[in-house]
């Protein structure tokens, strides 16, 4: 049944093309020598590796005597193709078949080839060479091929190699500089997406890619150079399987638009509906934010549903997504008029445009690779790489009307001054989250004169460790009434808010005082009367008694003065006998220093008798 469905589905998604057209995009491939093929022939260019839009390059054809379709490494058989000192760069030309096209690419790159031509096997039209859908191993060398590809006819494949077979000189230049139309000096640019974050390797880039290149595109769009707009691949389910276990779990809207299962199985996991309806999320807050003037703030909605809602995390969620867009100041109330009712029996006007948007129009064929990047109604091939795009886009404006980012990367922006880039603050705005840097804007909790900030970075931010009641009172509730002053901070407390004695609450958001005298946790002895006051109570007592708060007691004033006059008595005493031998300490002490300073003298000064016969004798000697 499962089988049958997928096919059922995939039929429909061909009829609805079955009236459109595919367009292959192409660049211009001239041959400057030999004399006998000099011409100017298209070559398809591979969506994959990084294409050169706006520029050319130049560099000499080698059809390789081994491994002809670079289906394994260059290594094992010994061969190089890096060019000699002076020399042109190598265009390494293979042959169609037994391996995927990335495979090839990858296995002439590591050769030391700086483009690959793959000549076609059969006669036909040119077709696009895209990525394989599922493969681990391409995976991991993937994003790294770097070098361009195209795919020429099997006609000038074999001239080239019968060219080459009698001894002659193959150059060429590819050229990209009219690959994509450039009429003005506005670009606009699409890109068809999803929001599905487990697909493998095109999930992987497509999310990459968005958010590296997030800060540049909205540099662009804010200053009016570019206008961009995302969509959607939705398609319907077939009528006699509408009401299927199946269509139910992929589509909503009753049938009208589904997605895949993202594990490809219907019993597990996420189902398609749930990517339909994460689309439609991601449409609406596009059409939301462009109301608003702001349409730049798809990125940041993106590009933070994907950092907090991820599949693996089991957060892909409407109500993680309603967190995202409520920490960017999203309107809820337009939201949900947009998204509509996803159960209806009925249109939905966001999608059903999607899917009209979906058939090509005019030069740009139909959209049915994705990640699909479509500029000035042409579709870009290549890897998504920030300045590889960036270079696509810099292309499409006219001569000397590009921007100055178009001649230097070195692009600075700050999100963080824009509604705190999502990012939590602190209730005063003085102590953020939101750090700004050539990619743009992370969500991370701060460092504040030492103190440590612990949380997600987006919805909270809590001062830490021993000093953090001086920083925001560390997060915990603070007032001041009636000249008093309360914190539910404490740094014994050194991780958490607790109200201080008298009060009550989170400690972070509140404390209330509490009512000592209501609740009679104070004030219960007998002729007690209780007043509470903020944060604590007074209590007074009836007649001719005194109140002891220590003792919660009341007791006659007389005996109260009787107590603190016998108190006194004690006190003079002790005061009396502390005077008493302080001076007896004084006297001794002096007297035992009179002793001891009369002993040193006698070592050095003569006695009163031993004085007089010195006198004597020193007059004697006069």
């Amino acid at each position: 049944m499962k089988g049958r469905l997928l096919l059922s589905i995939s039929l429909v998604l061909l009829l609805q093309f079955a009236s459109a057209k595919f367009n292959v995009e192409k660049s211009s491939l001239r041959v400057t020598s030999p004399e006998s093929l000099k011409d100017v022939y298209g070559s398809a260019i591979g969506n994959f590796g990084v294409p050169k839009y706006g520029g050319t390059l130049h560099g000499g054809v080698i059809y390789p005597k081994s491994n002809q379709k670079a289906c394994k490494s260059f290594d094992d058989f010994d061969l190089a193709f890096k060019p000699k000192p002076g020399g042109l760069p190598v265009f390494l030309l293979v042959d169609r078949g037994d391996c995927y096209f990335t495979t090839k690419a990858w296995n002439a790159q590591n050769a030391g080839a700086a483009a690959v031509l793959v000549t076609d096997d059969r006669v036909e039209p040119l077709i696009t060479m895209d990525t394989p859908e599922e493969d681990a191993a391409s995976e991991t060398y993937l994003n790294n091929i770097t070098i361009p590809s195209a795919l020429i006819t099997k006609r000038l494949g074999d001239s080239f190699k019968k060219a080459l077979e009698s001894g002659e000189m193959v150059n060429v230049y590819l050229d990209w500089r009219e690959s994509l139309p450039h009429p003005d000096e506005r670009v606009e640019y699409e890109f068809w997406t999803n929001s599905n974050d487990e697909c493998g390797a095109k999930c992987d880039m497509q999310l990459d890619f968005v958010r590296d290149f997030k800060g540049m595109a909205q540099v662009l769009e804010k200053k009016g150079f570019t206008q961009f707009t995302p969509h959607y691949i939705t398609w319907y389910c077939p009528e006699a399987f509408v009401l299927s276990k199946q269509c139910k779990s992929q589509c909503i809207n009753h049938g009208r638009y589904c997605a895949p299962d993202p594990e490809q199985d219907f019993s597990t996991g996420y189902d398609g509906k749930d990517v339909v309806i994460q689309n439609l999320y991601q449409l609406c807050a596009f059409r939301v934010a462009n109301e608003s003037h702001k349409p730049w703030v798809w990125w940041d909605y993106v590009t933070d549903f994907a950092a907090r809602c991820p599949m693996k995390d089991k957060k892909y969620t409407t109500d993680c997504a309603n967190e995202v867009l409520k920490s960017l100041g999203f309107d809820m109330k337009k939201m949900s008029d947009c998204i509509g009712d996803p159960e209806a029996d009925s249109d939905n006007p966001v999608l059903k445009a999607e899917q009209d948007e979906q058939v090509g129009k005019g030069d740009r064929g139909d959209v049915t690779i994705l990640p699909t990047l479509v500029i000035n109604n042409r579709q870009y091939r290549g890897k998504l790489d920030k300045s590889a795009v960036l270079k696509a886009i810099c292309s499409g404006f006219e001569e000397t009307t590009e921007p100055s980012i178009c001649l230097s990367t070195d692009v600075e922006t700050n999100e963080c001054l824009d509604n705190n880039g999502g990012c939590w603050e602190d209730k005063a705005g003085k102590i953020t989250a939101c750090k700004d840097t050539f990619r743009g804007r992370v969500c991370e909790c701060p460092v504040v004169q030492g103190v440590k900030f612990v949380g997600d970075g987006y919805t909270e931010c809590k001062a830490s460790g021993t000093g953090r009641c001086a920083i925001n009172n560390g997060g915990c509730w603070n007032g001041t009434k009636d000249g008093k002053s309360y914190s539910a901070c404490s740094n014994d407390n050194s991780e958490g808010c607790k109200c201080p004695i008298g009060f009550k609450g989170d400690g972070v958001n509140n404390c209330e005082d509490v009512d000592e005298c209501k609740e009679k946790t104070a004030c219960q002895c007998r002729n007690c009367q209780c007043r509470n006051t903020w944060g604590s109570y007074e209590c007074t007592c009836g007649g001719n008694l005194l109140y002891m708060r220590e003792h919660d007691t009341c007791i006659s004033k007389e005996a109260a003065k009787v107590g603190w006059g016998f108190l006194w008595v004690i006190f003079l005493g002790l005061a009396v006998a502390g005077a008493g031998a302080y001076a007896v300490y004084k006297y001794r002490l002096r007297s035992y220093m009179d002793s001891e300073i009369r002993a040193i003298m006698a070592q050095y000064m003569p006695l009163e008798n031993q004085g007089e016969v010195a006198n004597r004798v020193q007059h004697a000697d006069i």
